[in-house]
Order: C-alpha cells, then sequence, then structure tokens
C-alpha cells in the first residue's frame, strides 16, 4: 500500500510540474523521449548516458532573455524533460571517442565526417551568441542553434523561435535563404497557442522522425575501428539497395549534404554522400560453376543521373585508392565517395570488375558485379 501512495504522489508531483502546459502535448513528448531512450538503452547506450536531466523553467525563461527569444512550447516541454546531451571536450584526448556518441548521428566521406549532438541550453545560448557575433547572423531572425557536430567538420541546426520550422546551415547559413527547411512546412502548428490543438513544431516532429527511423531499422549504429556511431545511410530498401553478383554482393544506398549545399551554385547546388559495403557471400565466388576462394576489385563504372538525365558517367581503377580482397563469409569492405547535383533529384548505378583470385594472380576472366540504380533524393526531413 505504501508502494502505491508513493507512486501515486510522484506522479502528483510530476504532473504539478508540467501544470502549464497542454496536457496531450506534455504525454506526446514524453513518449517522444521514451522511444528514443528504449532505442538506445537497447542499441547504444553509451549515448543514451550522454542525456542530461531536464531543465528547469528557470534556465529556460534566462535563456529566452537573454538570446531575446520565445521558445515554442514542443521545444521547450524537450528540454524539461532533457537538457541535451553531455558534450564531448574537444581538447581531451581521453574524450576523443565521445565525439560520436551523438544522439542524430551522421556520416563520413573522405576527410568529412560529421556526428551531430543536441546542445543544452548553455551551448544554445553560447553558440547563438558566437553566430550572431562572428558570421553575420542576424539576431533579428529569432533562430537559434539547436544542434551542432562536434567533429572538425562543421554542421549545424537553427531553430526558427517565431515559426517553430528547423533549418540546418548551408555553406553560407547567413540568411533564411541560404538555410534548408528540415521539416515539411505544413506539418507545424500552434507553436506558441497553449490552448491549440495538436501543437507541434520542427523540432518535435524531427524527432519523432528520428526514433521511427532508429526503431524500424532505417538507419543504425555502425562501427568503425573502435568507435561506434549512428549512421545515417540507411540500411533498407527502398533508400537502400542489395545486388548479388557470383557471390559479390553490393549494398548501397546515400545521404543529403546540407552542409555542402550552395543554393546559387546551378552545377553543383546539392552534395550527396554515398556508400558502397561489398561482401563475398560464405559460398565463395562462383563462375560459370566453378567456386573460387576469393576475388578483388580492379575497376569501377558509375552512371550518374539527375533528373533523370546522365550528368556524369566514371570509368576507373580502384575505389577511394583501393583494391578490395573478398573472402567468403568476411566482414563488409565499406567505403563511401559523394557526388555533387544540379538538382535535388537523382540516381546512380554501375557495377565493378573484380577478378577470380586476385589481380597478382587471377584464376580466370574479369568479371561485372553489378550495383542497382540507388536514388540520390533530398529528403522531406533533413538530418
Amino acid at each position: 500500500m505504501r508502494t502505491y501512495f508513493n507512486t501515486m504522489l510522484a506522479y502528483q508531483l510530476w504532473r504539478e510540474a508540467f501544470s502549464m502546459y497542454p496536457w496531450p502535448l506534455v504525454k506526446r513528448v514524453k513518449r517522444c523521449w521514451d522511444k528514443l531512450k528504449k532505442w538506445f538503452n537497447n542499441n547504444f547506450p553509451e549515448a543514451e548516458a550522454t542525456l542530461r536531466r531536464g531543465a528547469s523553467e528557470s534556465n529556460i525563461e534566462q535563456l529566452q532573455t537573454l538570446l531575446k527569444v520565445k521558445l515554442p512550447l514542443p521545444t521547450r516541454l524537450l528540454y524539461r524533460f532533457h537538457d541535451g546531451q553531455e558534450l564531448p571536450e574537444k581538447r581531451n584526448p581521453k574524450t576523443a571517442s565521445g565525439s560520436w556518441l551523438g544522439i542524430i548521428g551522421g556520416y563520413s566521406f573522405y576527410n568529412h565526417s560529421v556526428n551531430v549532438y543536441l546542445l543544452p541550453l548553455n551551448q544554445v545560448i553560447a553558440k547563438t551568441r558566437y553566430v550572431i557575433r562572428h558570421l553575420g547572423f542576424s539576431s533579428r531572425s529569432k533562430c537559434i542553434v539547436m544542434a551542432s557536430s562536434f567533429t572538425f567538420s562543421r554542421k549545424v541546426f537553427f531553430l526558427n523561435c517565431t515559426n517553430g520550422q528547423l533549418f540546418v546551415g548551408t555553406r553560407k547559413p547567413l540568411t533564411d535563404g541560404e538555410m534548408i527547411p528540415c521539416v515539411p512546412n505544413t506539418l507545424i502548428r500552434s507553436v506558441h497557442d497553449l490552448y491549440g490543438e495538436e501543437q507541434q513544431d520542427a523540432m518535435l516532429l524531427w524527432l519523432e522522425e528520428h526514433g521511427r527511423r532508429l526503431e524500424n531499422g532505417i538507419i543504425k549504429v555502425r562501427k568503425e575501428g573502435d568507435d561506434r556511431s549512428i549512421n545515417l545511410f540507411p540500411e533498407v530498401p527502398p533508400l537502400c539497395v542489395t545486388t548479388v553478383t557470383n557471390g559479390v554482393q553490393v549494398r548501397a544506398s546515400a545521404v543529403f549534404v546540407p552542409e555542402f549545399a550552395d543554393l546559387v551554385d546551378e552545377a553543383e547546388k546539392f552534395t550527396f554522400a554515398y556508400s558502397i559495403r561489398m561482401s563475398l557471400l560464405p559460398e565463395g565466388c562462383i563462375i560459370n560453376g566453378m567456386t573460387f576462394v576469393s576475388c578483388q576489385l580492379n575497376r569501377r563504372h558509375w552512371i550518374i543521373r539527375a533528373d533523370g538525365e546522365v550528368v556524369s558517367s566514371v570509368d576507373d581503377e580502384a575505389v577511394i585508392g583501393e583494391y578490395p580482397l573478398l573472402h567468403p563469409g568476411e566482414g563488409e569492405f565499406v567505403y563511401q565517395s559523394c557526388a555533387p547535383l544540379p538538382s535535388p533529384s537523382g540516381s546512380i548505378e554501375g557495377h565493378f570488375t573484380f577478378v577470380p583470385g586476385r589481380l597478382a594472380d587471377p584464376r580466370g576472366g574479369p568479371f561485372e558485379v553489378q550495383v542497382a540504380r540507388f536514388p540520390l533524393e533530398m529528403p522531406d526531413y533533413v538530418f
């Protein structure tokens, strides 16, 4: 009986703490966080451990006073439950692995690596002041920094506190015209109305969609070296394609890279990173009924399209300077590259040329491993 009364008392105190907010919105925000935390607890507990305790009303009021903004109701509530994440100390080598624990995740290609954290309120204040002071960002825009990459590559998300939209910076994030909205505008409503129906701003919609993608396995945790992180390259159809040729399996998918977008460049306005994962199935490389215990890549051939028209054709040796040698049942050889497009819609398809055995000791003639067409599309939700 005592446990029952203690539980009821705790629930009553909890309800009183959120009494100034619409109760359906409180429950919705709690469901959003519960779904995210359940997934992180099961799949990536080290990232869940970075979530901070909820911010107080006085913390939120201080931010609003210092930045001269009024937070949308859903964002206020999101921060009442969790005040963003504990951030890695960039200058401390002991916490270097912590740079990959962002709950939004990221990607890497060549020397560009991104991993996005949800900022705590004190860093929202500090980073917003920085971009206003040093990057020429206008305080009149009522945009504040909400999430950021903590690698050496810059990627920044801004919340417009007036209309509730979330934007991501491009190469030149100085005005709303040079930023890209992260959520469909038509879904945002009643962001400041205590008595409105179904209040939802971009931050809430964005985190709900992120939780859906994690829960459905569209994106997953990937390990590179000793570090694990949420990888934004899709892992399931139709955004990820899989083809098998002579026992060689190739998986391919792409992600939009907003921080490389240049909205005034007609030829290379949009950039997409793509991830290729290749492996040799356990039965080995099979050609004309003969089985080989290895095969090695020699060349690649790509056809890149924008709006259905061919804009680039690549035929060259190796991939990122490597000639991967595949053996049955080993892990995937993974590499990333990128492709700029003049439009937000395109595709890549092609093939790799392999030889059975190895290049230095081929056991037969070359054969082509197909890569099915996979999309390069700017999505409705940008992460």
